[in-house]
């Protein structure tokens, strides 16, 4: 499928939209051309940068192309909270020790000099930056990049306020006091007006002011909050769609101060390319999905087969939130620019095909220690949805539980199926249905770019190869996630094919209870079952004597 969009027509009107896009935004900008300009890496040497989230999944990824792709860069200030029984060096350390980190590692030895943690913490007042770090930063930043955010779609609205708007705005009045700023980045989600179907890359106004919310909840008690939540977020799914979309609004107010970008990715899924394929360090989203799949756990899932699935590689969102960056800064745009950063209007792969594709793989690549052989269906229907998940999700479960007890051990296999039907019910509103988003300013940045920065910072989707990608997706949950050995592969064959045998031993029992039950014991069901096996036995004589005919 991939193949056929990187040709013919599909490919020409990409470019016409990017042609157009390109003399739109001429006009906004200024008319500078690419030509003109330094290349992205030469932009961003010597350059001191701020990266909010470095050490989530994608910060992590946005530190590592910077170090490896723009070695000149001159200092990466990351803000980082300290944990409970863990300090900030202790985090950057283990961050760093990453095998996200090995290709940079065997360049650059000493990479780690130019990382500089600086303690902070996103629901406290000033971020609780200290004195001296405000003045560090105030005085050298030259752009920053806002990946801090919640991302749990079930986070109280109260919170999901605090990290994704309030922190927002305090970081960008510390933005304000930066001397030598010269962009400022915001990573939002392409889901924060998925209360719209076609969602064009503007800033749509917000559901409310978010200085009105802000100040009608410090009041509230966290019940209240709780009662009022749907009401206030209206047809949104979620509090994380719904302090997104305010997060913007926030930022966008901001546009006449700074010259400021917004980032609008989609699914975010496992790396593509860079630093090797198949890169995801979490549960998080597709990720928890799959791996629920490959174990046997997972065995339906409500969502639409013919919906586009609009994942987005990690390393796709971060070349274009460095370009973005570097085309902020050198442009200066008398508006903040949206890039609706997504694959499913340029090369479109959907949740049936990924069914397909990730069974297929982790038969191919099992994981170890599986419950049962990797056989998940996806239906749009919720009456065959609730009786598969009550046949294969709920009865094994208490089966597999009864057994534990049994044998003196603590039952979890139903708790864990509990917390599987939770998390797949979040994400039921993005499987079953679709969006059309504009991606005019995305391909514009595409035109700007030198072909070597093409190469360099490459998030041109219409190269991505789905099949070939979901099965690196697997290949690295499997590996980087559970941390399982690829050595080990053909012993998770030899206990799939042993959970093969126990199935057909237990279908075979399951026959003769079912005979000895209900046909040994009545006539009528004797005699269909006689008429049945007769039938069967013509059509294999039949058979028989046709293939002898034919030789």
């Amino acid at each position: 499928m991939s193949t056929d969009l990187c040709e013919g027509r599909d490919l020409d009107g990409l470019g016409e939209q990017a042609t157009d896009a390109q003399t739109r935004l001429t006009d906004i900008c200024g008319g500078a051309t690419g030509s003109s300009m330094a290349s992205v890496v030469e932009y961003y040497a010597g350059k001191n940068v701020l990266i909010t989230g470095a050490t989530g999944f994608m910060g992590k990824v946005l530190v590592e192309k910077l170090l490896r792709s723009c070695p000149e860069v001159k200092a990466l200030y990351i803000l980082v909270r300290p944990k409970a029984g863990q300090s900030m060096q202790q985090r950057v350390s283990d961050m760093m020790k990453c095998k996200l980190f090995d290709r940079v590692r065997e360049e650059n030895p000493d990479f780690h000099q130019k990382i500089i943690p600086i303690s902070s913490e996103l629901t406290q007042p000033g971020l609780a930056i200290s004195p001296e770090d405000v003045e560090k930063l105030t005085t050298c930043i030259n752009i920053v990049f806002h990946c801090a955010a919640t991302i749990r779609f079930d986070e109280p609205l109260k919170h999901a306020l605090q990290l994704n708007v309030i922190a927002t705005q305090q970081l960008l009045s510390l933005a304000q006091q930066m001397h030598h700023l010269e962009a400022f980045i915001h990573i939002s989600t392409a889901y924060a007006n998925c209360n719209r179907k076609h969602i064009d890359e503007v800033i749509y106004p917000p559901p409310v002011e978010p200085k009105k919310l802000i100040d009608s909840l410090e009041w509230m008690d966290d019940g209240i909050v709780r009662d009022i939540t749907p009401r206030l977020i209206g047809d949104r799914p979620n509090t994380y769609t719904y302090t997104k979309a305010l997060a913007e609004y926030v930022v966008q107010q901001e546009q006449d101060k700074l010259n400021i970008g917004i980032i609008r990715p989609s699914i975010v899924g496992a790396s593509w390319q860079e630093p090797f394929p198949g890169w995801i360090d979490n549960f998080n989203g597709p990720s928890g999905v799959f791996i629920a799949a490959g174990k046997g756990i997972l065995r339906t899932m409500r969502a639409n087969n013919d919906a586009v699935a609009d994942l987005i590689p990690v390393d796709v969102v971060i070349s274009l939130t460095l370009a973005a960056g570097w085309y902020t800064a050198v442009h200066r745009p008398k508006t903040a620019l949206v890039y609706n950063c997504t694959t499913g209007g340029i090369n479109p792969f959907h949740w049936g095909e990924i069914e397909h594709h990730v069974m297929s793989s982790f038969k191919r690549n099992p994981l170890e220690q599986a419950f049962r052989r990797p056989n998940a269906n996806i239906t749009s229907n919720y009456l065959i949805n609730q009786y598969w998940i009550l046949v294969s999700h709920k009865f094994p479960a208490f089966i597999y539980d009864l057994f534990l007890r049994l044998s003196g051990q603590k039952p979890q296999m139903m708790r864990i199926f509990n917390r599987l039907h939770k998390a797949i019910s979040l994400l039921e509103y993005f499987s079953s249905q679709d969006w059309e988003w504009n991606s005019e300013n995305m391909s514009m940045l595409m035109g700007q770019l030198t072909p070597e920065d093409r190469k360099t910072f490459n998030f041109d989707v219409r190269q991505l190869n789905w099949p070939e990608y979901i099965e690196n997706y697997c290949i690295g949950t499997k590996k980087y996630v559970l941390n399982e050995d690829m050595s080990d592969i053909p012993a998770a064959r030899q206990h799939l094919r042993k959970l093969r045998n126990i199935r057909y031993t237990f279908n075979t029992l399951l026959i003769v209870f079912i005979w000895r039950v209900f046909i040994a014991r009545s006539q009528m069901a004797r005699n269909i079952w006689y008429f049945v096996v007769s039938l069967c036995f013509k059509f294999l004589s039949y058979f028989r004597a046709s293939s002898t005919l034919t030789i």
